[in-house]
Order: structure tokens, then C-alpha cells, then sequence
């Protein structure tokens, strides 16, 4: 690869990040990333970035002010040392389900934090899976939206699987469960459709489809809580499923949500490492992690080349 290509992690995920760079065959970049006594963010670029295309890694993840701070100050410091394209490379971007207003007197914090991220001075956005793809265009910088469903799909296809369905865990999901359901070469689809009260409250409503007898494969992009995941597992295997499994891409776990799932009637739940999993998993967890380093590599790499990302996905 080019000398110029460089790529740099803040501490939201570095072993993604080196998988990234090892993939690219190059170094990882050198940073300082710490906090002065009083708890400010504090950064060092040590390599030399002048006129380099430089690519930075770090997911908007918990603690999500913190990274989102690390983000935008190091984006900053490659500015100011005078490399000559910044990419900020987000797998994951925190504040995506505040993309609208659904009250009175509420700001739309993912437009902010878009704003944001260009006033730092990144000239390009890598991201993957937003939660609402309409967020590309909060940006007046380009964007590259990466799907995780090619690499997803792989790993699901080497289970052994058949007459799988798959479904989605609520009608705003529909889209990526037909991309996973067409990947698959399944016939068919299923929706369950849910109530949330409040961002903690989610009551099922009802399931739209056949799954009797099926393999179903529920597919969405975020878990945090794991509600809305277990709630429709739950209906699937209530509607006569055979058996549930699960492909998430985004691993927001909150608290013991690790043990929920290894506890739930789920026979495997397959997530990407966009964000890192604090908690050690049981030997014998249902959770599968499967790695996003090749797709980003390669998309940079096609970036630096200035050649077509879509045709990945063609």
C-alpha cells in the first residue's frame, strides 16, 4: 500500500483497528490518547501525517460522550499536523436513534453530532448499518455506508441451516431482513410489530407471517437492552418456530444483557465486533462474533485507490 495510507485508533476499539490495519498491511499509526489530571481529553499524533490519507478508527460506543470527545479532538490534531484527508471511520454511530423529533421541545442530536464531526475537519465518513440510513444525508461530507449482511450472511450460510425464514423485530427493520433474506435465497419473510412506551419499555403486538416449523433468523442492527430481540424470538417461537436464531450487527450490551441472551430461547446470536464486548463471554455462550476488519480494509483501501465501494455490494 501506499506510505501516505495511514491508519489511527483512539480506545473505543484498537483491536479492530489493528485488525483493520493488519489486513491493509501497514502499521497501525501512533497516538497518545489520555486525560489530563482534571479529566480532558488529551491527544498526541507520533507519526508524521503530513499530506497522508489518513483513516480513524473509533465507534461512537459506551462511554459515548467520552469516545465522541476522542473522536472529534483527534480529527482536530490531524487537521492541525496537515494530513491531507481525514477519514473518520465510525463502525458504530452513537446517537443514531436520535435522527428525529417525536416531541415537542427535543433536539435531533444525530444531525448535531454530524455537524459536529465536520466542524473537527474530517472530509469523509466510513460507517456501517445506521440505524436510520437518512442520517448519510445530516452530513454536507461524503459518506460511505457499509452493510454488514455480506459477512453476516456468510457465517450464517456455513451453519448448516435449512427452510430458514427470516424476520424482522419491527417494521423499521424490513429493509435489512429482505438485503439478509435475499442473501440467503429464503422465500419468505416475517414482521413482528411492537409498542415501545418509553426508550426502556417495549410490549409485542403481534407477528405478520408463517413460521411454523421454521428456522426463523431475526435480523436487526442494534442490541442494547435485548427487549425488542427476546420479545420477538419469544412471538416466533409462540407462532410455532422450530428454532430462533439471531443477527445483530451493533453489540450495545447494557448489563447482564449477555446473560439474558445465553439464558433466552435462542439457539445462537451472531453479532460483528463494530463495537467491543466488555464482558467475557462463556465458553459456551450463544453469542458468535464475527469481524468487520476485512470489509473496512478493503474499503479503504478502494477509497485510497479512489475506486467504486458500491460494487462491493453488487
Amino acid at each position: 500500500m501506499n506510505e501516505l495510507l495511514h491508519v489511527f485508533s483512539g480506545v473505543a476499539n484498537p483491536k479492530l483497528a489493528e485488525d483493520i490495519a493488519n489486513n491493509l498491511g501497514i502499521r497501525l499509526g501512533s497516538a497518545l490518547v489520555s486525560n489530563f489530571p482534571n479529566g480532558e481529553t488529551r491527544v498526541r499524533i507520533e507519526d508524521n501525517v503530513r499530506g497522508a490519507d489518513v483513516y480513524l478508527v473509533q465507534p461512537v460506543c459506551k462511554p459515548v460522550n467520552e469516545h465522541l470527545m476522542q473522536l472529534l479532538i483527534m480529527i482536530d490534531a490531524l487537521r492541525r499536523a496537515s494530513a491531507d484527508r481525514i477519514t473518520a471511520v465510525i463502525p458504530y454511530f452513537g446517537y443514531a436513534r436520535q435522527e428525529k423529533k417525536t416531541a415537542g421541545r427535543e433536539p435531533i442530536t444525530a444531525k448535531l453530532i454530524a455537524n459536529l464531526i465536520g466542524a473537527a475537519g474530517a472530509n469523509r465518513i466510513l460507517t456501517m448499518d445506521l440505524h436510520a440510513p437518512a442520517i448519510e444525508g445530516f452530513f454536507d461530507i461524503p459518506v460511505d455506508h457499509l452493510r454488514a449482511e455480506p459477512i453476516m450472511t456468510e457465517v450464517v450460510a456455513r451453519m448448516g441451516l435449512t427452510d430458514i425464514i427470516v424476520g424482522a423485530p419491527d417494521a423499521g427493520g424490513v429493509a435489512r431482513a429482505e438485503r439478509f433474506r435475499d442473501r440467503l435465497g429464503s422465500d419468505d419473510l416475517f414482521i413482528t410489530f411492537k409498542r415501545r412506551d418509553t426508550p426502556e419499555s417495549v410490549t409485542h403486538l403481534q407477528l405478520v407471517g408463517n413460521v411454523r416449523g421454521r428456522v426463523a433468523v431475526i435480523v436487526d442492527d442494534i442490541i442494547s437492552t435485548g427487549k425488542s430481540l427476546l420479545l420477538a424470538g419469544e412471538a416466533a417461537m409462540e407462532n410455532g418456530a422450530r428454532e430462533v436464531h439471531a443477527c445483530v450487527v451493533h453489540a450495545d450490551f447494557s448489563n447482564h444483557v449477555a446473560d439474558r441472551l445465553d439464558a433466552s430461547m435462542f439457539k445462537s446470536i451472531l453479532v460483528t465486533d463494530s463495537i467491543p464486548i466488555r464482558t467475557e463471554l462463556k465458553p459456551d455462550s450463544k453469542i458468535r462474533v464475527c469481524t468487520t476488519a476485512p470489509i473496512f480494509a478493503e474499503t479503504i483501501r478502494r477509497i485510497h485507490r479512489h475506486e467504486s465501494v458500491s460494487a462491493l455490494f453488487s
